[in-house]
């Protein structure tokens, strides 16, 4: 992969524009939109919660929810501080200050399942096997923090047993059909950005449930982080997923030389040809 390709892939807009394109995966995707003024009024009449996040960005940073309340009033949380507003133009001069210069995104807003008053959200790993076949390989709940409003683990976000987070909410049975469905989108996401970018090797889907349990593909990760599994009491899916990821991590060292392995590469070529030098002189001398 050369590096517009990895700058590409960083896009949540771009990656975003790919799920698209599938039809059994585009159902599952929320609105999406580039961050404007027009955009965020229109958004906000059609859904009343959005959520405005960096185009590119891991950790759940720079992500805020915003609102559109009773009587044209206006609201939105950044990390665990909530601002209310009069007025859409007063709201987007505030999330501006936060937006600046950089590519942001709107997105529909999901309202998401709770355990025990807390959101929560489901990560799907999926990765390549030795066989270059893409298995599913963990599942995994992530309950947010009581006053943030992303799950992730590096924003106090806390890694748990899915069954944990669904059994208020579900049957045994409902589960396992459930967590089947998860598995398989995750298996034809992959599938379907493989078209486009052939030589990735393992991707974490974010899904958040709704409360008629459709699952909402909230972020598609590309460097997805394998230690949130080491979290689980039962660490037989952590080892499988880390092993997988180390045989990723090997195959992209020898698939992309590093720098120094080229400076190497040339430092021998540059002895030949002074080598080559001498012998000629020598030969000169001689004759």
């Amino acid at each position: 992969m050369n590096s517009s390709q990895a700058q590409a892939l960083r896009s949540k807009w771009y990656k975003t524009q790919l799920l698209l394109q599938h039809g059994s995966i585009k159902p599952y995707v929320p609105e999406t939109r580039k961050y404007n003024k027009a955009n965020l009024k229109s958004m906000l009449e059609k859904y009343s919660m959005v959520y405005v996040k960096p185009e590119r960005g891991t950790f759940g940073k720079g992500v805020m929810r915003v609102e559109q309340e009773a009587g044209q009033r206006f609201a939105y949380q950044y990390e665990e501080t909530r601002q209310e507003f009069k007025h859409l133009d007063a709201l987007y001069t505030s999330l501006s200050k936060h937006t600046g210069k950089k590519s942001y995104l709107i997105q529909k807003g999901i309202h998401l399942l709770r355990h025990q008053m807390r959101y929560f959200d489901i990560r799907v790993m999926v990765q390549r096997n030795e066989k270059g076949l893409w298995e599913s390989t963990g599942i995994i709940g992530r309950l947010g923090h009581p006053r943030k409003i992303v799950t992730n683990y590096h924003s106090g976000g806390k890694p748990m047993a899915l069954e944990q987070l669904l059994k208020s909410h579900l049957s045994q049975s409902k589960q396992a059909e459930l967590v089947k469905k998860l598995n398989e989108l995750g298996l034809t996401i992959a599938k379907q950005l493989q078209k486009t970018y052939p030589n990735f090797r393992q991707i974490g889907v974010d899904i958040g449930l709704d409360h008629r349990f459709i699952p909402w593909i909230i972020e598609v990760n590309t460097k997805p982080d394998p230690y949130i599994f080491n979290q689980l009491t039962d660490k037989s899916m952590y080892r499988k997923v880390l092993s997988y990821w180390r045989m990723a991590n090997e195959k992209r060292k020898v698939s992309v030389p590093s720098k120094d392995t080229n400076k190497d590469k040339n430092k021998d070529k540059s002895k030949d040809k002074n080598k080559n030098v001498i012998k000629d002189s020598k030969k000169e001398k001689i004759s």
